[in-house]
């Protein structure tokens, strides 16, 4: 019974420093607001060329179908010309041809299916949108390991996708010390090492348009359901009128 009462008090204990470390963690991290414009075709249908080209080599979007695009103002023609990159049919859902077993080996795990990461990724003052617009401008080149690792999710086991439009960057740490233990912890500020392909200010448009298509592809009708969502709040403003004039009608002579 001593041992089972130090057992589930260790395993307490445990679990408390764990969410202090989370929450110390993601107190460190500022979440940079996403650009999400859904009404803005372009930035779709660049962040869809970007998702295709860099992402979906290895992660799926197996609820969202390539017609679907059309949505994006895409003709089905271009869909099979410029985003359809393997065998596909239009009207089939967007598969990565990654191998699992392959992948779980090169990785330690399957890579998530994307189609609703930005809707699953909210968290306590940010969304989902802002949480991967971070990440994905926060990996680093890490020479203690044999990879890349994230400001925003340590340790990540997935390489940068979009290295090569980057570039790569190193983050500028300063040392603090909390509780007793001092740590580096980052500035918010990147020390160019090689540069890539797209200027920094090109590069941050690109990683908002592919995040606005990925927060549209969590919800394709969330426009629509939101305008639905205004006329049927009218709706009943004038409902409750006409019920309330009508009620004033039927009582007025009820003394």
């Amino acid at each position: 019974m001593n041992m089972l009462k130090k057992l589930l008090a260790g395993l307490t204990a445990g679990a408390a420093l764990t969410g202090w470390a989370l929450t110390a963690h993601a107190a460190e991290i500022h979440f940079d607001k996403a650009p999400i414009n859904l009404s803005d075709k372009d930035s779709l249908q660049h962040g869809a060329k970007t998702f295709v080209t860099y992402c979906l080599g290895c992660h799926s979007a197996s609820f969202m179908r390539y017609n679907r695009l059309t949505d994006l103002g895409f003709t089905e023609q271009q869909i099979k010309d410029e985003l359809i990159l393997t065998e596909h049919k239009i009207g089939e859902t967007m598969i990565s041809a990654i191998d699992p077993v392959q992948a779980k080996e090169w990785f330690g795990v399957m890579p998530p299916d994307l189609t609703v990461i930005a809707r699953s990724r909210a968290g306590e003052g940010y969304s989902g949108a802002d949480y991967l617009y971070t990440l994905l401008r926060g990996f680093y080149r890490d020479e203690t390991r044999t990879g890349w690792n994230n400001l925003v999710f340590p340790n990540i086991g997935m390489p940068h996708p979009l290295w090569q439009l980057e570039g790569e960057r190193k983050p500028v740490f300063k040392l603090e010390t909390v509780y007793g233990q001092t740590e580096e912890v980052p500035t918010g500020q990147w020390t160019q090492v090689t540069p890539g392909l797209l200027s920094a200010d090109e590069y941050d448009k690109t990683v908002g348009d592919l995040v606005n298509y990925l927060q549209w592809m969590g919800e394709p009708v969330q426009q629509t359901r939101q305008q639905i969502g205004i006329w049927v709040m009218l709706f009943l403003v004038i409902c409750t009128l006409i019920a309330w004039q009508l009620n004033k009608a039927y009582w007025k002579d009820v003394t």
